[in-house]
């Protein structure tokens, strides 16, 4: 009934403001993936928690898009709603702008937030729309529809020490401005909240899971301006940001400033609307540098990735091993074994928190791709079954995010016919060597292929960059079925992450951070390979042996033996009785 009552606010404020539809993405006015509680507007208007969705309100109807993660998950959360769920990137499945097009009167006006609209996504939607329909952009209005709307995090900004970001803010920001002058432009303007953590070294809490804070960043040949709340800065920081040459001003005051620029360069990806409509200028449109210079690691992220992974797989060996015979017991649930694994992290040395909401999906809920369970929905773990297990951690030297499928009783033919499937994609990809300048997408299909040969298919990407006590998903790289361009690049952090869902049985997947490394370098040019850094055993009780290859047999050998003799070191003698039975060779 909320929902419905905040619909019909908001279509009287269209009413108000000659508006015959308002477009909401999920985003702020970072164009980020994960966003501060004030700016979760399209959650608060529709009840969809999902990370990715668009939601859209006319005078009558109301729709919201998301992608395959969320099918399952929107159209529960969504029932009774008075939305209608267009499930993305199926044959069937109008855009939102032929949508808007075929329900919409001929010359009506469709409103936007143009703080919470990239403007690449607005001039998208500009193209689509039809029958004269145009978009207005107006200042967000749900300052006043949205009732108790939480306010702007003010939790203080601090540095990320110079010994696991190996490269300081004086070198990032002269190798900034040598592409400035190469692209015969005075300035850019940063607004990706990872993007200005990285340059500036300095990591923040306004996200949950991402320690990144709300602000913009503009850096010119001759000076360098933080737009910021000050609140957030102890006076340690604004001495240092001093001596540093960078201005620091109100987070609001970088739409004045913007309208005095002659030259400017901006990423129409990750740029709001609001920040072009104050422009007097035209800027040179362009990715932004930052994405690939911030997936590159150097020496001393690389050496944190390696020294978190390592904790963490300390962590994860001490929760398996309490894991089953928890279970046995009784009494546990998916919060409860969450709430577990932070535990075992939580006595880690660098650990700061979770890098997103733990995936304990047990039994059915693990065809839910995105599934994080709830006091709603929260239900008991039996000695039965699979358990997916999607989790990571924030550590101060590092990111880390891992999967394992987990068997805690009895298993059909077909669960350990498709664990094996998936375990093989996972194995193949992993061992995958390419040329220089291969891109993701090239490779996907190394993870795919045998589950395709099934006729069977997963329709999340295969992998994703990840920060360095950073974001947990970052770019530019990606591994998946549809054309991402970016190469892969040595130094950059990829995931390989196949899996398979089947809708109100069980779900399975397999993920390990891998690391692009150097392989050989021949007369046809240079070649790379990945090289694993997450370290945890990978369940064997599943396996049909006789399905795996050589190379795939001796690999899972390989890496579980490379797995004990890094873990058990640091382990007490019932845990190493424990993972030396989980390493044992096939």
């Amino acid at each position: 009934m909320d929902i419905l009552k905040r619909i019909e606010k908001l279509r009287h404020w269209l009413g108000s403001n000659h508006a015959e539809a308002i477009v909401i993405p999920s985003t702020d006015p970072h164009c980020g993936e994960y966003v501060p509680d004030h700016w979760k507007i399209r959650e608060w208007i529709s009840g969809f928690t999902g990370s990715a969705g668009t939601a859209v309100v006319t005078t009558k109807d109301a729709a919201l898009w998301t992608d395959s993660r969320y099918f399952i998950q929107a159209t529960e959360q969504l029932r009774n709603s008075g939305f209608l769920l267009m499930k993305e990137n199926l044959p069937e499945t109008p855009t939102i702008g032929e949508w808007l097009s075929s329900v919409l009167p001929t010359g009506s006006k469709v409103a936007i937030c143009g703080e919470m609209f990239a403007h690449q996504e607005r001039e998208k939607l500009a193209k689509e729309l039809k029958k004269g329909i145009s978009i207005k952009s107006f200042v967000d209005p749900f300052n006043d529809l949205w009732d108790n709307r939480p306010d702007l995090p003010l939790d203080k900004i601090y540095k990320q020490p110079i010994k696991y970001v190996g490269i300081g803010f004086i070198e990032k920001l002269n190798a900034i401005r040598e592409l400035l002058k190469k692209e015969q432009v005075d300035n850019i303007l940063l607004c990706a909240l990872d993007e200005i953590a990285w340059v500036t070294n300095l990591r923040g809490s306004d996200v949950h899971c991402n320690p990144v804070f709300v602000s913009y960043l503009l850096i010119g040949l001759d000076s360098t301006t933080l737009y910021v709340n000050s609140q957030k800065l102890s006076e340690e920081l604004l001495n240092d940001l001093e001596n540093k040459n960078i201005i620091c001003k109100n987070y609001k005051d970088v739409f004045k400033d913007l309208s005095k620029l002659d030259s400017l360069w901006l990423d129409p990806s990750s740029t709001n609307q609001a920040v072009y409509e104050a422009l007097k200028v035209s800027p040179i449109e362009k990715k932004s540098p930052i994405a690939f210079l911030k997936s590159i690691k150097n020496k001393q992220e690389i050496e944190g990735f390696h020294q978190s992974m390592l904790r963490d797989g300390i962590a994860l060996v001490k929760f398996m091993k309490w894991l089953r015979p928890a279970v046995e017991k009784g009494n546990e649930t998916e919060l409860s074994i969450s709430k577990k694994l932070e535990e075992f992290r939580k006595e880690q040395e660098n650990y700061l928190g979770i890098s997103f909401d733990t995936i304990a999906a047990y039994g059915f809920h693990g065809a839910i791709v995105h599934y994080e369970p709830t006091n709603e929905t929260n239900i008991a773990v039996k000695p039965e079954g699979f358990l997916l297990l999607d989790s990571g951690a924030q550590y101060l030297d590092g990111t880390t995010d891992i999967t394992r499928t987990i068997p805690l009783g009895a298993l059909t033919p077909e669960m350990k016919l498709n664990y094996t499937l998936v375990l093989k994609g996972f194995i193949q990809l992993g061992l995958a060597k390419f040329p220089e300048g291969t891109c993701g997408t090239q490779l996907d299909i190394l993870a795919r292929q045998f589950i395709w040969k099934e006729g069977k298919n997963y329709l999340h990407g295969t992998g994703h960059g990840v920060g360095s006590h950073l974001c947990v998903h970052e770019g530019p790289h990606q591994i998946r079925m549809n054309n991402v361009p970016a190469a892969l690049k040595a130094g950059m952090t990829v995931t390989d992450e196949p899996g398979l869902y089947l809708e109100g049985r069980y779900g399975i997947r397999i993920e390990n951070t891998l690391l692009v490394i150097p392989y050989i370098e021949t007369e046809f040019g240079s070649y790379l390979q990945f090289e694993h850094l997450t370290l945890c055993p990978i369940d064997k009780e599943p396996i049909l042996i006789e399905m795996l290859s050589r190379d795939e047999i001796e690999w899972l050998n390989s890496y579980h033996q490379t797995v004990y003799e890094k873990l058990s070191p640091y382990l007490c003698k019932e845990e190493i009785e424990w993972l030396k039975e989980a390493t044992k060779k096939i």
